[in-house]
C-alpha cells in the first residue's frame, strides 16, 4: 500500500501531529509544510525528514503530490484554509477547535457536505485512554442512565501555554472556554449522550489581566517562554502577550438536549496540570484521579454510605504505546484519519460534535460577557446533521 502523502499547513505548537503522522513506508509521508514564519519552517525542515518547506499554503492546497491537507493553524483560520482544501478535493484533518464562531464551522460543514471532499477535527480527547475507559464504564450500564456530569480543568501551565501568544487574544480564539474547553465540552457531550441546549457562565481576567510584564507589540516570545519549574507561583510570570483579553477563570452550567445537567470548571492558575471527571447515573458515579498512566477511575455503585475512599470498583488508566502529547492519542488520531481518507465511514471524531463543542463554548462566552444569562445554543442544521451522521455519504448513494 502507497504512503498517503500529507501537507501541513502551519508547523507551530501542533506541529507535532505533522511529525506524527510522518511514518515513510508505513502509510504516510508529509511531503510538504507551509508557514509563513522561516523560523518554523526551519524547525520543519529539521524534524520531519526530506520534508519541502514553502511560505504559501496554496502551494499545499494545490500541489499534485499532496493527497490530504493537515490543518494546524492559529483557530481564527480553520474555516478558510478548510474550505479552500476541501474545495481542491483534499480531504481535510483539522486540528481542534473547528473555528472560533459557529457560523465559521457551519461554513466548513457546508462546503464539505457541497464538495463531497472527506472532513476530520482532531478531537483528539475521544482517544485518550482514560476518556476510553470512562466511556466504556458508562456505556455498559456500570453507573445506570447518565444524570449529571461535573468537570473540573486545571491548567498548570496556563500562564506559559496561553497567556504569552495569541491564545491571549479574544479576535483569534473568542475565549478560552472554546478554545480551550472545547476538548472537555466535546468529551462531557460524547459521556453523557448529548448536546448542549442551554449554557450559563461567570469568569474573569483574575490575574493575567494585572501582571504589567507584557512584550512589546511585535516582540516574539522569550527563549524560556515555556518551563517545567519555574514560573510559579503565578504573578512571577514575565514577556506575557502584549494584549490579554481573554478569561483565566470561568464556570459554566450546561443544560444537554438529552436532559443531562452538567458544570464546567477552568483555572489557569492552578499548580497541577490535569482534568478531573465526576459523571454520576441513576445506578451510581465514577470518578477520575489522574487523566494518564498512573491514574485510576472509581465507581461506586453497590450501595449507600457516607464518604467512602475505597470505591466498589478501581480500573487503572491503560498504558499507552508511545510517549506522545494528550496521553498517547495523537497516533491514535492519526491512524483514523489516515483510515478514514482510504476508506471513509464513521468515526469516532466527529464534525458534528465538533461543531457542537464550538457552539456551546461560544454561547457560554457570550454569557460569561453578559452577566451570565442563560443563552441557547443554536441547532444545526438537520440536512448537515444527516449528511454527517450517515458517515459523508449523499442520500441517494445510500
Amino acid at each position: 500500500m502507497a504512503d498517503l502523502r500529507l501537507g501541513a499547513l502551519g508547523f507551530g505548537l501542533r506541529g507535532s501531529l505533522a511529525v506524527t503522522a510522518h511514518r515513510p513506508g508505513r502509510g504516510a509521508r508529509v511531503t510538504v509544510v507551509a508557514d509563513p514564519d522561516p523560523v518554523r519552517r526551519d524547525r520543519a525542515a529539521t524534524g520531519i525528514p526530506g520534508v519541502r518547506t514553502v511560505d504559501d499554503h496554496r502551494e499545499v492546497t494545490e500541489a499534485p503530490d499532496v493527497d490530504a491537507v493537515l490543518v494546524l493553524t492559529p483557530d481564527h483560520t480553520h474555516a478558510d484554509l478548510a474550505c479552500e482544501a476541501l474545495r481542491a478535493g483534499k480531504p481535510v484533518f483539522v486540528e481542534k477547535p473547528l473555528d472560533i464562531t459557529v457560523e465559521r464551522c457551519d461554513r466548513i460543514l457546508r462546503t464539505a457536505r457541497e464538495t463531497g471532499t472527506r472532513l476530520y477535527v482532531g478531537h483528539n480527547m475521544r482517544h485518550m485512554p482514560v476518556i476510553r475507559l470512562m466511556r466504556d464504564i458508562i456505556e455498559r450500564g456500570d453507573i445506570g442512565t447518565v444524570k449529571t456530569v461535573w468537570i473540573r480543568h486545571f491548567v498548570g501551565y496556563g500562564g506559559d501555554w496561553y497567556f504569552k501568544d495569541w491564545h491571549a487574544e479574544r479576535r483569534y480564539t473568542t475565549g478560552l472556554l472554546l478554545q480551550k474547553g472545547a476538548h472537555d465540552i466535546d468529551v462531557l457531550h460524547w459521556l453523557a449522550g448529548g448536546y448542549a441546549r442551554q449554557v450559563q457562565a461567570f469568569g474573569d481576567l483574575m490575574v493575567y489581566g494585572d501582571n504589567p510584564h507584557r512584550r512589546a507589540p511585535g516582540e516574539p516570545k522569550a527563549a524560556d517562554w515555556y518551563s517545567e519549574d519555574g514560573h510559579w507561583p503565578p504573578h512571577t510570570q514575565r514577556a506575557l502577550n502584549p494584549v490579554i483579553d481573554v478569561e483565566d477563570v470561568s464556570l459554566v452550567n450546561l443544560r444537554l438536549d438529552n436532559g443531562v445537567l452538567a458544570a464546567y470548571q477552568q483555572c489557569h492558575f492552578t499548580p497541577d496540570y490535569w482534568r478531573n471527571y465526576t459523571v454520576i447515573g441513576d445506578a451510581g458515579r465514577l470518578e477520575n484521579f489522574g487523566d494518564g498512566p498512573g491514574g485510576v477511575v472509581r465507581v461506586w455503585n453497590s450501595r449507600r454510605s457516607a464518604h467512602r475512599e475505597r470505591a466498589d470498583a478501581e480500573y487503572p488508566v491503560p498504558e499507552v504505546a508511545e510517549d506522545t502529547e494528550h496521553g498517547g492519542a495523537d497516533p491514535l488520531i492519526v491512524d483514523e484519519f489516515l483510515r478514514f481518507v482510504r476508506e471513509g465511514g464513521r468515526t469516532d471524531t466527529s464534525p458534528v460534535a465538533a461543531r457542537m463543542a464550538v457552539a456551546a463554548g461560544y454561547g457560554a462566552t457570550r454569557s460569561l460577557r453578559d452577566g451570565g444569562v442563560v443563552c441557547e445554543v443554536p441547532p444545526l442544521d438537520p440536512e448537515l446533521a444527516a449528511y454527517f451522521e450517515r458517515g459523508q455519504v449523499r442520500s441517494r448513494q445510500v
